[in-house]
Order: structure tokens, then C-alpha cells, then sequence
């Protein structure tokens, strides 16, 4: 795995230490994105300017080794910073798995991707002096195919724009791509950055956004989500290859699916039960019962319609009667809410916790959302570093991350 994530996390290892130590990672944003003062206002509805001032940030994304990938200084300054870091997050992603592609391989590529916002900055910074690096620069199916251009191999090369679903999508193709055998290996994996203040403008506006900057995921207080931005990889194989080929496995995708909605009381608001049909077909194709699974890596926004809705699902899905509580969680609270990175940040949490043995605390939780019929469900919040939970006789540890779009993905 590799991972770019707020509060510094810049590898697996330094992201679970911020994960087991309980660290919200999010800060005032960085005056080389905007100028805060000059857009900041208590008064959400204040004209032209937005009511938050915090997000989850990573440091040096104007920072890049062209040379390394034999890009060229003009090129590498047109290219988006996202196309930069889906290159070095995969290479290190491969490094820590010790795997390096063959030359021709069936190696596929599926990265989520569903926002740029550096065409029109650096379209600002360059005169509109327009080219053809500022075209390729710029294109979501071009940040995936540089990543199979740069390691020369022709498995699928997909980029996936499902919204906030992006990342885990991306996941989920990779494994389909794998058991239909049209590749042999498969990096998969989404990015986010937030570069101008247009789009947090819009969502302020849009009162999506919490105005303290927090997601109180599952909390009486929540009141929307705060942004975040960074970027992981996982290297995939069929579980048989990474056997007979002696690699290190930190876990193992048993299942997955993929639905949409259908149609709720809006085309943003989430439905109950399209999100139970989901997850009891991933259940399903993964052949594990409700009762083996500990823990749920939640999407978990910190919104009052979206947690409760959550939950339901959850609960009704899991059911009310077991040995232990479903325990539930949400990397956001940490990190923020990475939109197409989302999923593949709550990924990588929850391979890190199985292989540590350990469920993260889960922060910003003190009074519990009174919309939220707990008293119904097998469902707890862990709010302090606990050892995974006892486990079903003849079974390993088991869990779930769901990642819902804005899309209805």
C-alpha cells in the first residue's frame, strides 16, 4: 500500500500511528491554496464567501521528481498535481509490496478521480498559453493511462468518476478485472486535492459543510462534513498468485458489490434501502455471514440525514441479536471527508487494523445522534484503541467499508 493523507501521514505506518493515537488531523487552510481571511465569513449566506476556514490538507504538492519518471520540466509543470501523485503514490505502493511489473505485463490500473481544479489556476499563471501537455495534463483518462504508459504494461487502465464512491469503484473494478483474468495484477487505488477555493465556496453555499470544520460522524452535534484531501494505492492479486508467488498479504477482499439508488426524495439524498441491498449482495458474493463481521468502515459524513439513514441500514442488515456489537467507525473523523479518495483512505484503514490486531478510536463522538434508534440495533462506536473483537469460532477477523456518492453510486 501507499498513502498521502492528511495530518502527515505520508506512509501505511505514519497513517496508522495518527489512526491508533487518535489524531484529528485537520487545519486552517494553507495560505498556498488561498487567502482565508479573504473569504472567510461567519455568515454562511454572506455573498462570495464561505463559512469554513479548516480542512485536511497534505504538504508539498507543488513538489515533484520529473526526472525520476522521465517527464519533462515543461510537461511535469502542466500536468495536474493529482497526475503527480497518483505516479509517486503507486510507485511506492509497489516498493512497500515489493513487486515491480514486468515489461508487457496484464497489469491493470484503476484509479477514482472526479475533480481538477488546476486547469483553470494554472491557465491563470501561464497567460491561457493552452498546449497540448495542459490538454493531457488535465484529463482524468489521461491520469490513469500515464500510470500504465510509465510502468509499460497493457492490462485495463480505467479512471472512475463515481463522486465521493470513487476510490472504492476503483477497488471494486480491480477485483472484478482480476477474477475475469484480464490482468494478473492490479494497482487501484484515487486522489483529491483542493487547489482553489471555488468548489468549497460552492459547497459552504450549499450549507453541505460544517461550520466548525469537524465531521462529528454518528454525534448529536453533526452538522455536515469538512473537506480533505490526499491519496492512497493498494496492489491487488488473485489470493492463489500472491500465495504460490510468496508475497507478503495484509488482507484479503472476499467479496464486493456495486448498486445506485434508484431514485430517493433527491438526486444527492441517500436511500436505506438500496444501501441495504448492497451490502447484503457484497455479504453475499463474499460468502460470510452478518454475525462473522466485527467491524463496518462507515462512509460516515457527519450529515443529520445521511448518519441515521447509515445506521438503519447497518442495522438492519447485521441484525439486533448478536455475541458481540457491530462496531462501526469513520476515517473522516480524522482526516476529513477525501471525496474520490474517501473510500480508499477508509480501505487502507481497515487493512491496517486488521493487520494490527486493533480498532482505531473513532473521534468527535460524545453524545449520540438522538435520530439514531440505538437502543434497536447491535451497533457500538468505538471511542478508544481496542483489540478486535473475539471471533467467531473457526473464522479470522472479517470487516466491511461502504463508500456512498454524492452520485447515488
Amino acid at each position: 500500500m501507499g498513502c498521502r493523507f492528511p495530518g502527515g501521514a505520508d506512509t501505511p505506518e505514519k497513517f496508522w500511528q495518527l489512526l491508533r493515537n487518535g489524531i484529528d488531523a485537520i487545519e486552517d487552510i494553507p495560505q498556498d491554496r488561498w487567502d482565508n481571511d479573504a473569504y472567510y465569513d461567519p455568515d454562511p449566506d454572506a455573498p462570495g464567501k464561505m463559512s469554513v476556514r479548516q480542512g485536511g490538507f497534505i504538504k508539498h504538492v507543488d513538489t515533484f521528481d520529473a526526472n525520476f519518471f522521465a517527464i519533462s520540466a515543461r510537461e511535469a509543470v502542466s500536468m495536474d498535481p493529482q497526475q503527480r501523485l497518483l505516479l509517486e503514490v503507486s510507485w511506492e505502493a509497489l516498493e512497500s509490496a515489493a513487486l515491480i511489473p514486468a515489461f508487457d505485463s496484464a497489469t491493470g490500473v484503476f484509479i477514482g478521480i472526479a475533480n481538477t481544479e488546476y486547469d483553470q489556476l494554472s491557465a491563470n499563471q501561464f497567460n491561457n498559453q493552452n498546449d497540448l501537455y495542459s490538454a493531457t495534463g488535465n484529463s482524468y483518462g489521461v491520469a490513469a493511462g500515464r500510470l500504465s504508459y510509465m510502468l509499460g504494461v497493457t492490462g485495463p487502465c480505467v479512471a472512475v468518476d463515481t463522486a465521493c464512491s470513487s476510490s472504492l469503484v476503483a477497488v471494486h473494478q480491480a477485483c472484478q478485472s482480476l477474477r475475469n483474468n484480464e490482468c494478473n495484477l492490479a494497482l487501484a487505488g484515487g486522489v483529491n486535492l483542493i487547489l482553489q477555493p471555488e468548489t468549497t465556496l460552492s459547497l459552504a453555499k450549499a450549507h453541505m459543510l460544517s461550520p466548525d470544520s469537524r465531521c462529528k460522524t454518528f454525534d448529536a452535534a453533526a452538522n455536515g462534513y469538512v473537506r480533505g484531501e490526499g491519496c492512497g494505492f493498494v496492489v491487488l492479486k488473485r489470493l492463489s498468485d500472491a500465495q504460490a508467488d510468496g508475497d507478503r498479504i495484509l488482507a484479503v477482499i472476499r467479496g464486493s458489490m456495486l448498486n445506485h439508488d434508484v431514485r430517493s426524495s433527491g438526486l444527492t439524498a441517500p436511500r436505506g434501502s438500496s444501501q441495504q441491498a448492497v451490502i447484503r449482495q457484497a455479504l453475499k458474493h463474499a460468502q460470510v455471514a452478518p454475525s462473522e463481521v466485527s467491524y463496518i468502515e462507515a462512509h460516515g459524513t457527519g450529515t443529520p440525514l445521511g448518519d441515521p439513514i447509515e445506521v438503519r441500514a447497518l442495522g438492519a442488515v447485521f441484525g439486533t441479536e448478536r455475541v458481540h456489537p457491530l462496531l462501526v467507525g469513520s476515517v473522516k473523523t480524522n482526516v476529513g471527508h477525501l471525496e474520490a479518495a474517501a473510500g480508499i483512505a477508509g480501505f487502507v484503514k481497515t487493512v491496517l487494523a486488521l493487520h494490527h490486531g486493533q480498532i482505531p478510536p473513532h473521534l468527535h463522538f460524545h453524545t449520540p445522534n438522538p435520530y439514531i434508534e440505538w437502543d434497536e440495533f447491535a451497533v457500538e462506536v468505538p471511542t478508544k484503541l481496542q483489540p478486535w473483537p473475539e471471533l467467531v469460532e473457526g473464522h479470522g477477523p472479517v470487516a466491511g467499508i461502504s463508500s456512498f456518492g454524492i452520485s447515488g453510486t
